[in-house]
């Protein structure tokens, strides 16, 4: 009888927390669609319904994108922490440490886009990656909800090897007993960021540009125009990085023409999801 009412307890707490981050999310997602669809309505780059074409498979993804990244990242961030208290230097976690807000979350933002930017590229140039990765880019139209569309493998992959030299520079604290405000403040960005460049706007920013990615900088990731429009701008906050690679393409007097890939992708959230699974390497 204990047991089972120990069990009962235990099922409970899993269904308030789950509904709770439903809630959570049913709230981000309506905020962002206040800010975000009456921005598209009056700056749109080109015309677009609300409800385009495959806008409830993006939907669905932005559940998934709020759930199952997440829970895939509980152990290796386990690992990362013990990783970080056994070969990272302490003298260094100490000094960093000590950094001012400003300075700490300056460094996250530059590590931690310098690590995405080489998860991205590797997601395009490894042909087992991009099976997960084409699916963000199967979309034709762009808008700030596609920014969910991307398959969990995507994501995981991407998160993590982001935030391995964050942890290991002693940027963030993962064994912390409290909440790290420096990886809120810094996951919180990239989020919010990550929506703003998939926006269909039209603003340009002159030379701010160059140092900040933008809805025409990253618009020119998703160009399907030609092969030599192919594979730029893989970073997410600093172009910058893209310079110092050499993969920025970024024209001050036009947009891309088309988006999408060629190659034929499930039109269900379903479909996409198993298709990485089932295509040839």
């Amino acid at each position: 009888m204990t047991f089972a009412m120990g069990s009962l307890a235990q099922l409970l707490h899993f269904v308030s927390g789950f509904a709770v981050e439903v809630a959570r999310l049913i709230a981000w997602l309506l905020l962002l669609a206040l800010i975000f669809v009456p921005l598209e309505r009056l700056f749109s780059a080109r015309p677009m319904a609300i409800f385009r074409r495959g806008f409830w498979t993006d939907l669905g993804y932005f559940f998934i994108s709020g759930f199952v990244p997440n829970w895939l990242l509980i152990v290796p961030t386990a690992m990362l922490a013990v990783a970080a208290q056994r070969w990272a230097p302490a003298p260094l976690h100490a000094w960093v440490a000590e950094w001012p807000l400003w300075l700490r979350l300056a460094a996250m933002l530059v590590v931690g886009d310098i690590g995405g930017y080489w998860a991205h590229r590797l997601l395009h140039t490894v042909p087992t990656l991009w099976r997960f990765h084409a699916i963000h880019h199967s979309a034709t139209e762009i808008d700030w909800l596609v920014n969910t569309r991307a398959h969990p493998v995507d994501q995981f992959f991407t998160r993590l090897v982001g935030i391995i030299p964050i942890y290991m520079l002693g940027l963030a604290q993962p064994t912390s007993s409290g909440v790290d405000i420096y990886t809120l403040i810094y996951i919180l960005a990239g989020t919010v960021w990550g929506f703003f460049v998939h926006a269909n706007v039209r603003w340009r920013f002159g030379w701010l540009e160059h140092l900040l990615a933008t809805p025409a900088y990253h618009h020119w990731h998703h160009a399907n125009d030609g092969a030599q429009f192919v594979d730029k701008n893989f970073a997410a906050i600093f172009p910058w990085i893209d310079r110092m690679f050499g993969t920025l393409y970024l024209p001050n007097d036009r947009l891309p023409v088309n988006y999408g890939i060629d190659a034929p992708t499930a039109p269900d959230l379903k479909g996409q999801l198993l298709q990485p699974f089932a295509a040839k390497p």
